[in-house]
């Protein structure tokens, strides 16, 4: 019997350093515009392939059946986009908490999707697999390209930037906030002026989502509002994480240490480069 054997690959968080509500499709979807970054952080996925033609995640995630895991979902999407015949083995550590706007799912399903093509030999370039990402999200394609980027539309148009790798302290309340809730709100802004990629000072720039965040739910203003005291801080995304921005990880570890009882936190670096490329191109490279 031949042993089966996983490769693992990490599932990096990201960022949102501001984010700018710009308007309302008629399909319901919102305009936006943002600048992605990722963490040297992250869940980490151990993959292997079979001749089985099915999908088997070993590691529920307690409260979502498989079937609508972004994981499954990503790897069929991949097997009927190429009419690949093999299957997968997919075991998940995670570590990013859920409901607080790191991009946990979207980074997984990115991984699953540019893990199984170099995998599985599928050779759908860059595009064909952002496309396909797009379908289960519209943060999986920034994971895919796995470049720092200026996003437009509903996050997809991606323009590469260099925003400088400052270290950062990632902090959670206990609350757990709903992206659906966030952009159905009658609260969140919807009209905020579009920005010049040419003119961007990502300081002037704000995340609207906070804006309606911190009126419903006062955990996430709380610590919004102490973390502030000390150093530059922004929720990310629709929340409920808030980043406070140092120059050094030594300088952010002083910080996470004094944070109020109950606060869930990590240290990380903002990478510009996501170092999901790196493990891929090393797995092709065998």
């Amino acid at each position: 019997m031949s042993k089966t054997y996983f490769f693992d690959f990490p599932a990096p968080a990201k960022l949102n350093l501001f984010l700018h509500i710009t308007g309302q499709r008629a399909d319901g979807y919102h305009e936006l515009e943002t600048v992605f970054q990722f963490l040297n952080f992250g869940d980490t996925l151990s993959i292997a392939i079979d001749d089985s033609n099915t999908i088997n995640l070993l590691t529920p995630i307690e409260g979502v059946d498989n079937e609508d895991n972004l994981i499954v979902k990503a790897a069929k999407l991949l097997q009927q986009n190429t009419q690949c015949k093999q299957g997968a083995i997919i075991k998940i550590h995670k570590i990013l908490p859920m409901g607080g706007g790191l991009g946990g799912g979207s980074s997984n399903a990115a991984t699953v999707l540019v893990a199984l093509n170099a995998l599985w030999k599928t050779q759908l370039s860059t595009k064909e697999l952002a496309d396909i990402g797009l379908k289960l999200g519209a943060d999986v394609p920034v994971f895919i390209h796995g470049f720092a980027a200026f996003a437009q539309g509903i996050g997809e148009i991606l323009t590469p930037v260099q925003p400088q790798e400052y270290w950062y302290l990632v902090s959670k309340p206990i609350c757990s906030i709903s992206t659906q809730a966030v952009f159905t709100s009658d609260d969140l802004p919807r009209n905020t002026p579009k920005v010049e990629l040419t003119t961007l000072d990502i300081n002037t720039c704000h995340n609207d989502c906070q804006t309606m965040v911190i009126k419903h739910y006062p955990k996430v203003a709380n610590l919004l509002a102490w973390l502030v005291e000390y150093a530059p801080s922004r929720m990310t995304g629709t929340g409920a994480c808030i980043f406070t921005r140092f120059n050094s990880q030594q300088e952010a570890l002083n910080l996470q240490d004094k944070l109020p009882f109950g606060i869930e936190s990590f240290v990380a670096q903002g990478v510009n480069q996501s170092p999901l490329l790196e493990s891929v191109n090393k797995i092709l490279k065998k």
